[in-house]
């Protein structure tokens, strides 16, 4: 995780988020979202979840540095994946000083650059941009402007094991899902999927048949809980190796009694209150962690 430094409204990246709102000001965001941040850190510290947190630079500006999960992918055979990032203010986030600490305590075998798609105009944000079934090795990805299918076919060579799930999902203004961590979300053993947001049936079916295949029972949730980023969640485990879900309050509270037994049944349940880094930021708690799948030295 990146404790903030500069966090704010980004204007670049305004035009394909449709979640970002907010009037506060650029010092009133920083003070905020350093509040929310560390109090979420602190929750999750709390549960026993192990937390690395990095801290961001004055210089340069980089006010989505919270969510790091876009620039960087870190896995369990020692390849780190850098990627291409759609907003030119974002691609200053990538800090090899980032890898060169990771790698004190973690090996990393491999470091596979993808960012020279910027020059093309093709994107790939990420885990943002791919919500992955580790278990299963399926790599499900809302196309849209961030997630480009070329840089897709180049990541995939590089995890020859995997399947690539592909739709489109737009919003209730149909407007195109800029993330697709944002309307699913895949746990150990059961997922969660916004599939009112996957328009064509077909694809729509794919999506749900690959999920239960996998073993990944889906949790539907609405558009209008999407929108309060109840998809935007991520499953970890603590030091004793339980399962807890992590997402927003925000999210938490649009959460119907039934979905929560639900959860309940099957994993922890974590939630922090993130304020201004959704409404300012358009992102929410999943897009704050990067997963560590490195193996320590």
């Amino acid at each position: 995780m990146v404790r903030p430094v500069s966090f704010g409204f980004n204007e670049e990246t305004a035009e394909s988020n449709a979640f970002m709102q907010g009037n506060l000001s650029d010092k009133e965001a920083q003070r905020d979202a350093l509040n929310r941040f560390d109090a979420f850190v602190a929750k999750l510290r709390a549960a026993r979840i192990n937390v690395t947190v990095f801290e961001d630079n004055l210089n340069p500006k980089t006010p989505d540095s919270i969510f790091p999960n876009n620039w960087i992918s870190l896995h369990s055979d020692g390849k780190v994946l850098l990627y291409p990032m759609e907003a030119e203010n974002r691609r200053l986030e990538r800090r090899m000083n980032i890898l060169e600490k990771l790698g004190h305590d973690f090996k990393i075998d491999k470091v596979i650059d993808l960012s020279s798609f910027e020059e093309h105009g093709k994107y790939l944000e990420g885990t943002g941009s791919l919500v992955l079934d580790r278990s299963a090795k399926i790599a499900y990805a809302c196309l849209a402007s961030r997630t480009n299918p070329e840089v897709m076919a180049a990541w995939k060579k590089h995890f020859t094991g995997y399947e690539v799930v592909s739709f489109v999902a737009s919003d209730v203004n149909n407007v195109p899902i800029y993330h697709t961590n944002v309307m699913m979300c895949i746990a150990d053993d059961f997922s969660v999927l916004c599939a009112e947001s996957i328009k064509d049936e077909s694809e729509k079916a794919t999506v749900i048949r690959s999920l239960n295949l996998a073993g990944k029972e889906p949790l539907l949730i609405s558009l209008d809980q999407m929108n309060e980023f109840a998809g935007n969640m991520l499953q970890v485990k603590n030091e004793l190796d339980e399962p807890v879900l992590v997402m927003s309050t925000r999210a938490f509270g649009s959460l119907r009694k039934a979905q929560l037994d639900f959860l309940y049944a099957k994993t922890k349940v974590l939630h922090a209150e993130l304020g201004s880094i959704e409404t300012l930021g358009g992102g929410s708690a999943r897009c704050m962690m990067t997963e560590i799948h490195l193996q320590k030295k």
